[in-house]
């Protein structure tokens, strides 16, 4: 007749973090995975100095009271990053041993959670402009009924909110867009030297007005790579328009594009487009948070040039898709220079 395995030979064979607890309510094994995620002596301790967490010890505890399965949360801490495990408990047959599983589950409360601010996020944008509208509203409606200076005033006040909303909900939707697309690599040729020139041409008169001057450097010849023309005009529309509204007047916006045979960023071949304005500058602790969805370095001068604190977020799904890259870098007092790297092959 086979002689059972012993319990820490089976959980020895779970790649999940496992352990058993004993009737006397001491752990008599567990895996290497579970010894990692513990970080302290384990085997022959009593499970609640070892578990802690108090939803995790009732979990144990109702499941050795009733015998059905139960679950809880396991709330770590790896290499510096929160950790989330969905743990489950369950008796072993009549033994009266409790098994316990630890399911790796922190990208899914991550998620989650990234969809939570998101939402928050969005209903803020969009709260302040509504509100500003309803006043206003309440306003021509009632005391500026009959007062034309007011009611051209809060008009265009109003025309102002309503253009900022529908930048916003344009930004969201050209998000969705890209991030829906993000997984398929674009296979058209595409001369980014004219698609560079093209955006040049159209924020032409947005320079002007800015009282700022462009100073290209392009090559002569095409540049072609794979790649998605309207997406790319997205991107460098962005990062130039950007360039304008915070160089501030009287000052230059530089542009350049170079072909390189190799880019340490990309491990090969590379077209370096770089966006550099004579700015204020960004300070250093912003620069690895400009990406992220509704980060403003300067909150409120953001809104009053009509940021949606969306275009870099999408300036990154975009070369997410192309294989490329974004590099900032910054000075205080001398400007900010965006770097797009974009494989050549």
């Amino acid at each position: 007749m086979d002689r059972p395995l012993p319990v820490g030979q089976l959980i020895a064979a779970l790649s999940m973090p496992a352990l058993a607890i004993a009737p006397n309510e001491q752990i008599i094994g567990l895996n290497t995975a579970a010894q990692k995620l513990l970080g302290m002596p384990a085997e022959g301790r009593h499970f609640v100095t070892v578990l802690r967490q108090p939803s995790v010890v009732e979990a144990v505890e109702k499941c050795r009271a009733s015998g059905g399965q139960t679950s809880a949360e396991y709330l770590g801490r790896e290499n510096g990053n929160d950790t989330t495990y969905a743990v489950t408990v369950r008796l072993v047959g009549e033994t009266g041993i409790a098994m316990l599983t630890f399911q790796d589950i922190t990208f899914v409360t991550a998620a989650g959670q990234m969809r939570r601010d998101f939402v928050a996020n969005v209903s803020h944008e969009l709260r302040t402009p509504l509100t500003a509208l309803m006043g206003f509203i309440e306003t021509l409606r009632g005391p500026a009924k009959d007062d034309a200076k007011a009611r051209s005033r809060f008009l265009a006040i109003m025309q102002n909110e309503t253009e900022r909303m529908n930048r916003l909900v344009g930004d969201l939707l050209s998000l969705s867009r890209v991030e829906a697309d993000q997984r398929v690599r674009p296979t058209d040729q595409v001369d980014v030297r004219a698609v560079l020139e093209s955006t040049l041409r159209n924020l032409a008169s947005l320079a002007r007005e800015a009282d700022v001057a462009f100073v290209p450097d392009l090559p002569q010849e095409p540049v072609t790579a794979n790649g998605d023309a309207d997406q790319l005009q997205q991107v460098f529309t962005n990062l130039i328009e950007n360039a304008i509204k915070y160089g501030g007047g009287g000052k230059r916006v530089f542009v350049t594009l170079a072909v390189h045979d190799t880019v340490a960023v990309l491990r090969g071949a590379g077209i370096v487009i770089a966006v550099r304005d004579e700015g204020p500058g960004i300070e250093a602790r912003h620069l690895p948070r400009l990406t992220e969805r509704f980060y403003r370095a300067d909150d409120h001068r953001s809104r009053e040039m009509g940021g949606t604190g969306l275009g870099l977020a999408i300036v990154k799904h975009i070369l997410n898709r192309h294989r490329g890259r974004l590099k900032v870098a910054s000075i205080v007092g001398q400007g900010a220079e965006f770097k797009v790297f974009l494989p050549l092959r």
